[in-house]
């Protein structure tokens, strides 16, 4: 199991501090976010500025979250979306960080099911294709308002995909919020069809309203209404061993010290890892 710190946790730091605080707070490793990172190398500084800081704190880079709107399908976009893969794999190689993260959203919403796994797939085909050049490995998550919700839908895009080196990571707010996926549908999975685990707490969107993340994620673990200890038991029973990241996605705790949050959420993840 490697404990480690989500960089969404700790919203308002920047990449140097992240690495110290992950360490400061007992962490193994860090998932980076990729805004935090991509800030960073536009200031002109290189990503293996970066190694000697990861080495001195101990901290291992595990996950680059995330390549985000991957259904993008407009000529002009796609391109982009193609170049911010390189440029994100890249970096991952440099690190040896060994996961990028795909996101796929709304831009496709409202279209048939089958046309939207179809664009959605060659689109993330071809950033796995880019991720594998630079030995480097993609999981993809469902977002709770997308299209692609649920574990079924997502091991349905994996399939279409077609490549060795995509797999998932089990979110539980995403996965319980988007109310298509029970803990017993990820038992049943292999534990190499896993690639990490966001340990997250909150609440279900009210029906007729507006999906606002912040409010419906600004929950400490057990404060909000997930059962934790279910969607625990079901990773578990996969086998799945590797990364355990606590995620806190809370404006309001993004005021807190930031170490403070670091430590609570780790220690709040552990109590039910125990």
């Amino acid at each position: 199991m490697i404990i480690t710190m989500h960089g969404l946790s700790t919203m308002h730091s920047n990449m140097r501090t992240d690495i110290r605080i992950a360490r400061e707070a007992g962490y193994e490793a860090l998932e980076i976010v990729e805004s935090k990172l991509l800030r960073y190398l536009d200031r002109g500084f290189k990503a293996e500025d970066l190694i000697p800081l990861f080495n001195t704190h101990g901290i291992r880079p595990v996950c680059i979250n995330a390549l985000k709107s991957v259904e993008r399908i407009q000529p002009k976009e796609r391109r982009e979306l193609l170049a911010d893969a390189e440029r994100l794999c890249a970096a991952a190689a440099v690190l040896k960080c060994p996961t990028l993260q795909l996101v796929p959203f709304t831009g496709l919403k409202g279209r048939p099911w089958k046309e939207i796994l179809k664009l959605t797939a060659r689109n993330a085909a071809d950033i796995a294709d880019i991720a594998k050049r630079h030995g480097v490995r993609c999981q993809v998550e469902p977002i709770a308002w997308a299209p692609i919700h649920s574990l079924s839908q997502s091991l349905q895009l994996i399939h279409e995909i077609g490549r060795d080196n995509v797999g998932m990571v089990i979110d539980f707010w995403h996965l319980w919020a988007g109310e298509a996926t029970t803990p017993g549908e990820v038992a049943k999975l292999s534990h190499s069809q896993i690639y990490g685990v966001h340990f997250c707490d909150g609440i279900r969107h009210p029906k007729g309203k507006k999906w606002v993340e912040e409010e419906l994620r600004g929950f400490l673990p057990g404060e909000g209404k997930i059962p934790i200890k279910e969607w625990v038991a079901a990773v578990r029973a996969t086998g799945f061993d590797g990364v355990w990241s606590p995620e806190l996605y809370s404006p309001k705790h993004w005021e807190w010290d930031l170490l403070e949050i670091a430590r609570e959420a780790k220690a709040r993840m552990e109590r039910y890892l125990a």
